[in-house]
């Protein structure tokens, strides 16, 4: 579900409240962050975009909208994790992960190619008696 900017916050003040949790200044700073980075961010690099937070006011509320279907959390090997908003707040996608710098850069296929691959994960989940649920792409290169 791609989500227009009211919509998002409304969506995330949703999802945290079915958590007992309240959409506070600190983690609507931290959505701005994500939302205008276009790409998942380490925490040093939301912390840049969202000064006024603490380290560790970040890294908790961060973990809380985890939690709450909010944040994805990405860990690809690299010194930080990687965070982003949830699929389900942005729409499906894949990522291009560069195993020099770290850089991860979003990627969206076409429609014909994502079905396609849904389609033939699907035949391998149901051949190995597994329901699928979603999937995920990463590609890893310099």
């Amino acid at each position: 579900m791609d989500v227009a900017d009211d919509e998002l916050h409304q969506e995330v003040k949703t999802r945290l409240g079915r958590i007992d949790q309240l959409y506070t200044r600190g983690r609507q700073a931290l959505v701005e962050a994500l939302v205008g980075a276009g790409t998942p961010l380490t925490l040093p690099a939301l912390l840049e975009q969202a000064p006024d937070l603490t380290q560790s006011s970040a890294y908790r509320n961060l973990s809380m909208m985890e939690q709450a279907g909010v944040v994805r959390r990405l860990v690809h090997g690299n010194d930080h994790a990687h965070y982003e908003l949830a699929e389900g707040l942005t729409g499906h996608h894949h990522h291009l992960i560069c195993r020099g710098c770290g850089v991860i850069r979003d990627v969206t296929l076409d429609r014909q190619l994502e079905r396609s691959l849904d389609a033939a994960f699907a035949r391998i989940a149901l051949d190995a008696g597994f329901s699928q649920a979603t999937h995920d792409i990463d590609v890893y290169g310099i």
